[in-house]
């Protein structure tokens, strides 16, 4: 990624950028494709038809359409936050010993370990994000989950809650992360306290906050780790630099290769239907739909991120620039 002084930023106008995200919007609304995830109780009640875009610029100004005021939990988009905290937590170093940093090519729930290291293949898959937030710091759970939400008000400007129901949702049907997480317990990734440890995973996982707060979330990693609202420093930004690269590699799961050849710039997706990209320097970008295709990614959410980034130039190996 360059320099800031040395890119060519795009010039944001209010009305054209609006436009687009209001065309974008109406354009894909009637798109019935997908199903929603029913492997967790609770999200597979998520009405299908709820459907909002927002950007925020690194300067604060926020752009957004359709239901960006509903709120929805979280999910996976939570790994790369709950990353950055271990990361400011043990350092990189101490980090990559217990949870490694290539894509797999898997699903995300792959029961799967780097055969040489015994390690996570990543933190955006469920085994690694799992190891990541058991190296979390606390003085036991209540203080590691406190930590973790104080985290999040910080990345968004605004104290979040946990949906009781989803958690108690995930904590009752995650054999699977159980399995994983039992796995890497022999191998030595994790300590013995596999349930606290996968409490604060679907705690996190459960955390609730709608499209603005995502886009204000993504707009503070564009920003160096400061949240370009409240100006509050959320995350080192020494390690901005780890997260973001890791999210470009392994952020949409098995989609990641043809996301970063497609589309170009760092992302999340969730289960939850959300979408979260970054533009470095930029903006962030957040747009939430609960249809899944089959990868586990927003059907909508992956349509309008890629015109997105045709329309408005935002590959980072584009020459081309803004359309706009």
């Amino acid at each position: 990624m360059s320099n800031p002084e040395n890119q060519e930023k795009i010039e944001i106008n209010s009305s054209p950028l609006l436009k687009v995200i209001n065309e974008l919007h109406l354009k894909y609304k009637s798109l019935t494709e997908g199903t929603l995830a029913n492997y967790i109780p609770e999200l597979a009640k998520v009405n299908p038809d709820l459907f909002s875009i927002c950007i925020v610029t690194v300067d604060g100004q926020i752009y957004e359409v359709g239901d960006s005021q509903q709120l929805f939990t979280i999910q996976s988009i939570s790994k790369v936050f709950a990353y950055g905290l271990a990361l400011e937590d043990h350092g990189r170093d101490y980090v990559l010993t217990r949870v490694g940093v290539e894509p797999t090519g898997e699903a995300f729930n792959a029961i799967i370990l780097d055969e040489q290291s015994k390690r996570p293949y990543n933190p955006m898959v469920n085994a690694g994000a799992i190891a990541t937030t058991s190296l979390i710091k606390g003085a036991g759970a209540t203080e590691r989950l406190n930590r973790l939400l104080d985290m999040f008000r910080r990345y968004i400007g605004h104290d979040v809650f946990v949906d009781i129901s989803v958690f108690t949702s995930e904590r009752s049907t995650g054999h699977r992360n159980r399995a994983m997480a039992h796995l890497m317990l022999n191998f030595g990734m994790i300590n013995q306290n596999i349930e606290e440890a996968l409490d604060l995973y679907f705690q996190q996982c459960a955390v609730m906050m709608n499209c603005r707060d995502l886009a204000v979330m993504a707009a503070t990693l564009a920003n160096r780790g400061a949240n370009p609202i409240t100006g509050e420093q959320a995350v080192d930004k020494r390690y901005i630099k780890d997260i973001l690269s890791v999210m470009y590699t392994c952020g949409m799961y098995n989609f990641a290769g043809e996301w970063a050849y497609k589309i170009g710039i760092p992302a999340k997706s969730g289960v939850c239907g959300g979408i979260m990209a970054v533009v470095p320097h930029q903006m962030g970008i957040a747009v939430f739909s609960p249809p899944l295709d089959s990868r586990g990614n927003s059907v909508r959410g992956v349509k309008v991120c890629e015109e997105l980034s045709q329309r408005l130039g935002l590959h980072l190996f584009d020459c081309s620039g803004s359309q706009i």
